[in-house]
C-alpha cells in the first residue's frame, strides 16, 4: 500500500471506532484547496467536532498523537472555520478538535486535544 492508501485505511479505522463511541460521521478528508485537510468531521453530543487522525507502525518514529504539531493544528483550526462558514455554522457552535492516535493496533481518542488556534496576521 502507498501512503494515501495507508492514511485512508486507518482514517477509515478511526471513523469506524468514533461511531461506535457514539459519534455521527458528517465528513470524511475535507479539504480547503491546498490550505489543508480535516480527516473526520464529526458530531458528538453538542459538539462539531474536527478530527485529526494520525498513525505510526511502531515507536521508531515516535508516537501517533505527538505528530500532530502546531502548525498542523493551525492548519486544522483554518480549515475548520472555512467548513463551518460554508455549512452555516455560527459562532454559537461547541467545537471541539480531537485526535484519533493509532499506535501499531492499538487506539487511543483523545477528546479536546488542542485549542482553536486563531489565525494571526504578521
Amino acid at each position: 500500500m502507498n501512503n494515501r492508501q495507508t492514511g485512508n485505511a486507518y482514517e477509515q479505522m478511526a471513523a469506524e471506532y468514533l461511531q461506535k463511541k457514539g459519534m455521527i460521521i458528517l465528513d470524511r478528508n475535507f479539504r480547503r484547496g491546498r490550505n489543508g485537510e480535516i480527516d473526520i468531521v464529526g458530531r458528538d453530543g453538542k459538539y462539531l467536532v474536527f478530527v485529526e487522525v494520525k498513525y505510526r507502525s511502531g515507536t521508531a518514529k515516535g508516537n501517533a498523537a505527538e505528530a500532530v504539531t502546531i502548525s498542523k493544528q493551525r492548519k486544522i483550526c483554518s480549515v475548520a472555520d472555512y467548513y463551518r462558514c460554508l455549512h452555516n455554522y455560527n459562532d454559537n457552535t461547541w467545537v471541539r478538535y480531537d485526535v484519533v492516535a493509532i499506535q501499531g493496533e492499538k487506539i487511543q481518542w483523545i477528546p479536546n486535544a488542542f485549542p482553536h488556534y486563531y489565525r494571526t496576521r504578521g
